[in-house]
């Protein structure tokens, strides 16, 4: 195998694939990249055996071929290449074989496997397929990933929930996260071609790894969902990835329909007095304690240790008073997602869960489930 190949082009192929590869691997193989040569492109591969991503770039090949090498140093020598080099790479079978990569006076000769022993993940991808605006897909993901749940024990809830639905004759594709103290949802008018598709529960790191596609692509994204795999295709690169098997919780149980009492704050005033008055609460709780009335908002937070903390805000609230608890992290995580400068909460009683709303964006909403204070 030879070529050459643009270092621009190389680089962000490569940032693409090896963010898939972890740091350390028992299985040496899976530590590589699939370069595969022909024509007038050349393709790069990366998996972990849950997720394959491969990107297709235009290059000079003068010697077609397959071969892997290490994803984690092949990408650092590029990044350090100067911008606009051509690299040449190539490699040739013999007693120690390498892949030289070679940019300048740069030189450089990297360990290599059989390409035959890379893993590839099959094909088949029967199932929906739709495409969406990439901004779209952003803001699903966006709204709600904080929320999926980091707990390995209740594994289904280690992802987003993908899914469509229909309420009042509209269709939506909905995505909801949450970890059992907070969920998240956001929706959209349904893409053409997406109803009837499989609620799907896709990892957390898979999202991940989308949401970085996202960030360099442009337009529209395709995406193929069946019961089994989930693929995302952007421009030249495609992110196929295992879903999590497993039943999503009934949210919408959850999610309280009755909440009588409506609070109108100023997001950002919320927010940064949570942050101020969370600075002397205890690590492990975090939970502020707000004693709501009529036109006024008391955050305090108590520390047997460090002391307490009180800070008052303006609010729109004309019901009883009432005092509730919350974790000030899930407030912070959920005020950074909100885009309207005003957020809503709707209040039941002190152990019930709030509902919080985007005056900005009706597509959103997020459950809090109280602290006891």
């Amino acid at each position: 195998m030879q070529l050459i190949i643009e270092r621009g082009a190389l680089l962000k192929a490569l940032s693409h694939v090896q963010n898939v590869v972890e740091r350390r691997n028992t299985i040496p193989i899976l530590s590589n990249v699939l370069l595969s040569a022909e024509g007038s492109q050349v393709s790069f591969s990366a998996t972990d055996l849950d997720m394959e991503i491969v990107d297709v770039t235009e290059a000079i090949v003068s010697v077609p071929g397959q071969i892997t090498a290490p994803a984690h140093t092949l990408y650092e020598i590029v990044r350090k290449l100067p911008d606009g080099a051509d690299v040449e790479l190539r490699y040739q079978a013999g007693e120690d074989p390498r892949l030289t990569v070679q940019a300048g006076r740069s030189r450089f000769a990297l360990p290599v496997l059989p390409a035959g022993d890379f893993p590839v993940m099959s094909g088949d991808h029967e199932g929906v397929t739709y495409s969406l605006l990439k901004e779209d897909l952003k803001r699903l993901i966006d709204k709600t990933r904080f929320a999926v749940s980091t707990e390995e024990t209740r594994y289904y809830l280690n992802g987003l929930y993908l899914h469509t639905i229909t309420e009042d004759g509209s269709a939506y594709l909905r995505a909801v996260a949450t970890d059992g103290h907070r969920l998240a949802l956001a929706e959209m008018p349904a893409p053409e071609g997406s109803v009837g598709g499989a609620g799907v529960i896709i990892p957390r790191k898979t999202i991940d790894q989308a949401r970085r596609l996202l960030d360099d692509g442009a337009g529209y994204v395709e995406m193929t969902v069946s019961p089994a795999k989930i693929r995302f295709t952007l421009g030249n690169a495609s992110l196929t990835s295992k879903i999590i098997d497993g039943s999503f919780p009934d949210y919408g149980r959850v999610i309280p329909k009755n909440n009588d009492k409506s609070m109108i704050v100023d997001t950002g005033v919320l927010a940064r007095a949570v942050d101020r008055v969370s600075t002397i609460s205890a690590e492990k709780s975090r939970s502020v304690k707000m004693s709501i009335e009529p036109g006024r908002l008391t955050l305090t937070v108590r520390n047997i240790e460090a002391g307490q903390a009180v800070e008052e805000a303006e609010i729109e609230y004309d019901s009883d008073a009432l005092e509730i608890g919350f974790n000030a992290r899930y407030i912070l995580d959920v005020m950074g997602q909100i885009a309207g400068e005003q957020v809503e909460l709707r209040l039941n009683d002190a152990a019930s869960p709030t509902l919080v709303l985007d005056t900005a964006d009706q597509g959103v909403q997020y459950v809090l489930m109280p602290l006891r204070v």
